[in-house]
C-alpha cells in the first residue's frame, strides 16, 4: 500500500497548501441542529435534502435526559434496539432495522467524528469510551449507507460528534447519582479567542449495577483544538481517551430469576457450567483525528482526516471450560481525504462528493491459562487493510426535486497467523483473503412546504467478515477459511416528513432489505465440526413512523413506533421469524412547561415478543414484551451568569420484571436462560454553567 501512502502525500502537498482563492471560506457559525446533518452525506447539509430518516441529538437534550450513557440516549429512537448481557451500557449490542438477530455485529456503523469504531473482531463497540460529556451532537442516519461509508453501514450509521469550542470561555460541571451506588462526575470548558477554539472535558462514571457482579467504572476525557491559519486553511486535533473496568454476571434460569434475579450466574455442574464469579474485563481505548480542511472558494474545497485508534482489551472468563484468560490489542491507522465542489450546472445546483477511505489494523490476541498471564496458551497476530473509492453527486433537476447518484468501491484484505503452543494443530501461517466490495445508490427527494420532504432510495450494501469469522484462533480449532466471500445485499426505502403545521412533524418510512452469502457457522453431527459459510438469506421488512408537536410555553408531544420483521429466505427455517427482533416496539414522551422554569416528562417505552436467541426453527417460548414508564423534573434557574440545571426521575417507575436478551438451551436438553434488566431506578443531579 506503499501508493496509497504516496498518493495521500501528494494530495496533501498539492491541495491543502494555501492557494489563492475567489472567494472566503463559508461562514463556520454553528446552524441550528433542526437544519443540518453531517453523516449523510459526509459534509454539511440540511437534513431535509438528504434521501434518508435522519435524526440528530444536541448535546442539550443529551444534558436535559439524565442519561449516562450513548446507549441510553439512543435506545429511544425508532428502530433502534439494544440488548446487554450486564444490565448496563458497557459492551451493549445495537439492532438497527431488524438486524439483532444472533450475529448483530457490523450491521450498524457507529463513528467518533467521522472515524469508524467498529471492532475487527465479532464484539460489540465499547459505548462507554466517549464520555457523554465530550459529545456536541449524535447523528442517527437510518438505512443503507456503503457507498459512502463502506463495510457495515446496512443498517445505519450513528456519527458521534464531539465538542467544539466557540464563544466566549464557559465552564460547565455537573454531578449525577442514583440508584445501585451510581455516580457520574463531568467538568469541561470550552472557547474561542482570535484564531483559535479549545474545548476540554473529562468524566468519572461508576455504579455497582442492579445485579451482583454487573460493576462498572469508567474514566475519560478529551480535548480538541482548532486553529483557523487564514481565510484558505483550517487545522483541528481531537484526541480522546478512556479506561473501563466492567464485570459479567452471566445469564439465569426462570427459577433462578424468582429466586433472585440480581444474583449472578451460580455453578451448574449438570450442565458443565462454572459460576460467573471471577468473569470480568478492563479496556483502555484511545482516539485520535487529527483534521484539515482547505477552502477555495468557488473551486470547492479539501478536507482531509490523519485517524488513529488504540484498543487495549483485557478479558477473563474463568466460567468457561478453558482458554480462559486473553489480552488483545486492535490498532487502528486512517486516512480519509475528500473533495466537495458545489456550483450549478446550466443554472441548476450540483454538488459532488469525492472521496477516499484508507485503513490498517493490526490486531494481536493473546491467550493465557491463568489469571496473572504466566502461561501462555496461543498468540494470533492479524492485519485487515482497506482501501475504498467513492463519488457521489446531487443535481437539482427541479428547484425542490433532488436526483442523487453514488458509487463505490473497495478492496479489503485479511491476512494473518495463528500460533497454538498447547496444540500445534490448530497453527497456520501467513494465510490471506482479498474482498473486492462494489455499492451503488440512487435516490430522489422531493422538498415541499416550507420543511416537509419525500423520497425514495435504491441502494446495495455489503459487509467484509471479522477477523474471527475467517480465521479460528481462540482455542476451539484453528483453520483459515479462503473460500469465506463477503455478506452483500439491495436496500429499498420510502419515506416522507410532513409538517401539517409549523409545530407539527410526522415522519414515515418503509424499507426492505434483502441479504444474501450471510455467514453462518453450520455443523457437522457426524465429524463434530464445523466452520463458517455463506450460506444465510434474509429479508427484513419494516416501517418507522415518528410525531413530534410543539405547543409553545406548554408542551411538548413526541413518540415513535416500529415494524420489523426479519426471516429467513432460504434453508430448512425459510420464512421463519429470525431470534431476537421483535415485531413492534414504540416509545412516547410528554414534556410539560411549568411557571419558574419547571419541566415535568413522562417517558413510555415498549417492547415486543421476540424468538430467543438459537430459536431459527421458531419452536420455543418468546423473550417476553414489556412495557416501562420513566418520569422526570427538572427545574433551570439562572442566576446572574450561572446557568443551572437541576433534575431527579424515576427510570422504570413500575418495576417492571423483564429481559432485554434470552438463549434457547432447551434445544440442547438444559433450561432456557436470561439476562435480568434493572428494576426500578432512582437518579438526580445538578448541571451548572458559567
Amino acid at each position: 500500500m506503499k501508493k496509497v501512502f504516496v498518493f495521500v502525500l501528494l494530495f496533501s502537498i498539492v491541495f491543502v497548501s494555501p492557494v489563492k482563492a475567489e472567494e472566503k471560506k463559508p461562514d463556520d457559525a454553528v446552524v441550528t441542529m433542526e437544519e443540518i446533518v453531517v453523516t449523510a452525506t459526509r459534509d454539511t447539509q440540511e437534513i431535509r435534502k438528504t434521501p434518508a430518516s435522519v435524526t440528530v441529538i444536541t448535546a442539550e437534550e443529551i444534558a436535559d435526559s439524565g442519561s449516562t450513557s450513548i446507549v441510553e440516549v439512543l435506545d429511544k429512537l425508532e428502530s433502534v434496539q439494544f440488548r446487554t448481557y450486564s444490565g448496563n451500557s458497557t459492551q451493549a449490542q445495537i439492532d438497527m432495522r431488524g438486524f439483532g438477530g444472533d450475529n448483530p455485529f457490523g450491521k450498524t456503523l457507529i463513528m467518533l467524528d467521522g472515524r469508524r469504531l467498529n471492532r475487527t473482531d465479532m464484539a460489540s463497540v465499547n459505548w462507554m469510551q466517549i464520555p457523554i460529556n465530550t459529545i456536541e451532537k449524535i447523528e442517527i442516519v437510518r438505512g443503507a449507507s456503503s457507498v459512502l461509508y463502506g463495510d457495515a453501514a446496512i443498517g445505519g450509521v450513528i456519527n458521534i460528534i464531539t465538542r467544539k469550542g466557540k464563544g466566549k470561555p464557559a465552564l460547565n460541571a455537573s454531578a449525577l447519582i442514583g440508584s445501585y451506588g451510581l455516580h457520574n462526575e463531568r467538568i469541561g470548558v470550552s472557547g474561542a479567542t482570535d484564531k483559535w477554539t479549545y474545548a476540554l472535558t473529562g468524566e468519572n462514571n461508576f455504579s455497582f449495577g442492579y445485579r451482583d457482579r454487573s460493576k462498572y467504572s469508567a474514566q475519560g476525557g478529551g480535548f480538541d483544538v482548532g486553529y483557523s491559519a487564514n481565510d484558505l486553511l483550517n487545522l483541528s486535533l481531537n484526541v480522546s481517551f478512556n479506561k473501563l473496568d466492567y464485570q459479567m454476571p452471566g445469564a439465569l434460569t426462570k427459577e433462578q430469576m424468582e429466586q433472585d434475579r440480581r444474583q449472578y450466574q451460580p455453578a451448574m455442574p449438570l450442565y458443565w457450567m462454572n459460576a460467573h464469579s471471577d468473569d470480568e474485563g478492563s479496556d483502555k481505548n484511545t482516539n485520535i483525528n487529527f483534521g484539515m480542511k482547505s477552502f477555495w472558494g468557488s473551486l470547492g474545497r479539501l478536507e482531509i482526516n490523519l485517524l488513529y485508534g488504540n484498543k487495549d482489551l483485557q478479558m477473563d472468563m474463568p466460567s468457561w471450560f478453558s482458554y480462559n484468560y486473553s489480552d488483545t490489542d486492535a490498532q487502528t491507522f486512517g486516512v480519509t481525504p475528500r473533495y466537495i465542489l458545489e456550483n450549478n450546472i446550466f443554472g441548476f445546483h450540483n454538488k459532488v462528493i469525492v472521496g477516499l477511505d484508507y485503513y490498517n489494523e493490526p490486531y494481536k490476541k493473546y491467550i493465557f491459562s491463568d489469571k496473572e498471564r504466566t502461561a501462555q496458551l496461543s498468540s494470533a497476530d492479524f492485519m485487515r487493510e482497506s482501501i475504498g473509492g467513492y463519488i457521489r453527486d446531487e443535481f437539482s433537476l427541479l428547484q425542490k426535486l433532488i436526483l442523487s447518484a453514488g458509487y463505490r468501491f473497495e478492496q479489503t484484505s485479511i491476512k494473518g497467523s495463528n500460533v497454538d503452543f498447547a496444540d500445534p494443530a490448530n497453527d497456520f501461517t501467513n494465510q490471506k483473503n482479498t474482498y473486492d466490495a462494489r455499492a451503488y445508490e440512487a435516490g430522489l427527494t422531493w422538498l415541499f412546504g416550507k420543511q416537509s420532504k419525500a423520497y425514495a432510495k435504491y441502494s446495495t450494501v455489503y459487509r467484509i467478515p471479522f477477523v474471527d469469522e475467517v480465521a479460528s484462533f481462540s482455542g476451539f480449532g484453528g483453520n483459515f477459511l479462503t473460500d469465506l466471500k463477503k455478506e452483500k445485499g439491495i436496500s429499498m426505502e420510502a419515506g416522507t416528513e410532513f409538517y401539517p403545521m409549523e409545530n407539527l412533524k410526522i415522519g414515515l418510512t418503509l424499507f426492505r432489505i434483502d441479504m444474501e452469502d450471510e455467514i453462518e457457522y453450520v455443523y457437522d453431527p457426524v465429524t463434530w465440526t464445523g466452520e463458517n459459510r455463506n450460506v444465510g438469506e434474509t429479508r427484513h421488512d419494516g416501517a418507522e413512523i415518528s410525531f413530534a408537536y410543539l405547543l409553545p410555553e406548554y408542551l411538548r408531544l413526541f413518540g415513535n413506533y416500529t415494524y420489523h420483521k426479519a426471516t429467513f429466505e432460504n434453508g430448512i427455517n425459510r420464512k421463519k421469524e429470525m431470534p431476537l427482533v421483535p415485531k413492534h416496539m414504540a416509545n412516547a414522551g410528554l414534556d410539560i412547561y411549568l411557571p419558574f422554569n419547571v419541566t415535568l416528562r413522562t417517558e413510555v417505552k415498549h417492547v415486543g415478543k421476540s424468538f430467543l436467541s438459537g430459536d431459527n426453527d421458531n419452536n420455543a417460548e418468546k423473550l417476553k414484551d414489556y412495557t416501562i414508564m420513566n418520569v422526570y423534573a427538572y427545574l433551570k434557574p439562572t442566576l446572574g451568569k450561572i446557568d443551572m440545571t437541576v433534575f431527579a426521575g424515576v427510570d422504570n417507575i413500575a418495576d417492571v420484571k423483564y429481559s432485554s436478551f434470552g438463549i434457547d438451551y432447551e434445544q440442547y436438553w438444559m433450561p432456557n436462560f436470561y439476562y435480568p434488566m434493572p428494576g426500578i431506578t432512582f437518579k438526580g443531579g445538578i448541571s451548572v454553567t458559567f
